[in-house]
């Protein structure tokens, strides 16, 4: 059966796969052909005899977007693990990240970010969402080139060959009673004219590979008028648009004090959110909320192993799925490298707060696997803005928007899927053991992992381990 079909005149070098299994937009398909040109997927069908097509193995699936990251917290992983105050939360590991980051420079941040992505591209991510907030130097005054720390972050993206949507954060308040910043937040401040001008600066290098798109930092750092001065701009219109939202309690309780309605509800009630947004971690909201939320196509950023690090508390994942809302995983703070223990550990959240088990499914699937992969593809590419996420044919209507060749290649050696198939392969693959199964990666038509490795890692390995042995501990 053919999915769909690219026109033939846009058809330039082609390489044509099959594989025994493909995760198809439908679910797994048998015996899938996908031919891929231009660094795009022009056709991909199932029931096909592989004939000459390059044999990849046995299970397919597409590369994972991860929805939220902050690159340079990576090299602190592991530092905040030590109690500084009985009373130890998201606020004070904050002070933490703050000291941190205040001796990161371009130079460093690339080294950090190129490692990170790597290791993201190994566990099957193939594109990520860059929460960016470390904009100038430690006492606030820009870079001669006020795009350095941005630009790093390209760069990096561009040397491990993930995809990358920016996302430049608005950062100008220290609370939400207006405060300035404290001197430890100097570097992520910007005006709306500095900021707006950086978005224009980096929308010119939009590319296959490269979205820019907006972030608020959050409710308690972007004023309100400087909220709809950003949005009224007409940079964001067809943008993504991120923000942090209802994280902790202690953020609640402020914006019901100050603006006299939940974090949530307040930007409901105040901004235009739509399919464009994306509100990171919502972890604190009533069942009006949660409903609200689902029905205005927004996307909610779900990080379980960092909101479990940092001791947030639990999202409302069933209620949220009852009302179809979508949702997609980051990796946030990078406390771990790996969709599949995000998407693991949201299950197990569920199954922890309802002592039941087999939470996470649908009305069109029992799988916990399946519909964990396919919801956190969906809600992953609609925050990221661009066409990935799915092994599916261009649009002959819309030829210029095919989906970018990413995909996943499982290994066929793996003891863990022995005598699986279509109908248990996903969930083997997220609840059985912690051993890497992602074998290759190919992000835009291109090879990055083979055989578990990829094609620079040392390079940038030995990089990154000079960044962090002159930066310190």
């Amino acid at each position: 059966m053919t999915i769909r079909a690219a026109p033939a005149t846009l058809r330039g070098t082609m390489n044509s796969y099959s594989a025994d299994f493909a995760w198809l937009p439908h679910g797994w398909g048998a015996d899938a052909r996908l031919d891929i040109a231009n660094g795009a997927f022009e056709s991909v069908e199932e029931d096909v005899p592989p004939d000459a097509a390059t044999h990849l193995g046995r299970f397919v699936l597409p590369g994972m977007p991860n929805l939220h990251s902050h690159a340079f917290q990576r090299a602190m992983a592991g530092l905040a693990e030590r109690q500084t105050n009985p009373e130890d939360s998201f606020w004070t590991w904050r002070e933490t990240m703050y000291a941190f980051a205040g001796r990161i420079g371009p130079d460093d941040l690339r080294a950090i970010a190129a490692q990170l992505y790597v290791e993201m591209l190994k566990a099957g991510y193939t594109h990520v969402c860059e929460f960016h907030y470390l904009h100038h130097q430690p006492d606030g005054r820009p870079y001669t080139d006020a795009a350095a720390m941005a630009l790093a972050l390209i760069e990096a993206a561009r040397e491990a060959g993930i995809g990358l949507t920016l996302l430049p954060t608005l950062y100008m308040t220290g609370g939400f009673d207006g405060r300035a910043l404290s001197e430890r937040q100097r570097r992520f401040g910007h005006t709306i004219e500095t900021y707006l001008r950086l978005i224009e600066k980096l929308r010119k290098m939009e590319n296959s590979t490269l979205r820019v798109g907006i972030a608020l930092h959050s409710l308690r750092a972007v004023p309100e008028q400087a909220m709809r001065d950003v949005l009224d701009s007409g940079l964001v219109d067809t943008a993504p648009i991120h923000i942090h939202i209802a994280e902790q309690i202690g953020e609640v309780q402020d914006c019901l004090s100050l603006r006299n309605a939940r974090p949530v509800e307040w930007l409901l009630d105040h901004a235009p959110v739509d399919a464009r947004w994306c509100l990171v971690h919502a972890t604190h909201m009533t069942p009006e909320e949660t409903r609200r939320l689902a029905e205005s196509g927004a996307v909610a950023g779900l990080c379980p192993t960092t909101e479990a690090n940092l001791g947030d508390g639990l999202f409302a994942l069933k209620d949220y799925m009852r009302a179809a809302g979508a949702f997609g995983i980051g990796s946030d703070s990078h406390i771990s490298v790996s969709p599949v223990e995000e998407l693991r550990w949201l299950e197990y959240g569920q199954r922890l707060l309802t002592r039941h088990r087999n939470i996470a499914v649908s009305e069109s699937s029992n799988s916990v696997g399946g519909t964990l992969w396919a919801e956190a593809l969906f809600g992953g590419a609609q925050a990221a803005g661009t066409e990935i996420g799915v092994l599916e044919g261009g649009d002959p209507a819309a030829p210029h928007v095919a989906p970018r060749a990413d995909l996943l290649v499982l290994d066929d050696a793996a003891p863990l899927l022995t005598a699986r198939d279509g109908a248990n392969a996903l969930d083997t693959f997220l609840f059985a053991g912690n051993a890497n199964l992602v074998r290759d990666v190919m992000v835009g038509g291109e090879w990055l992992v083979r055989d578990f490795h990829h094609r620079d890692e040392q390079r940038i390995a030995a990089r990154y381990r000079e960044t962090l042995t002159r930066l310190g501990t």
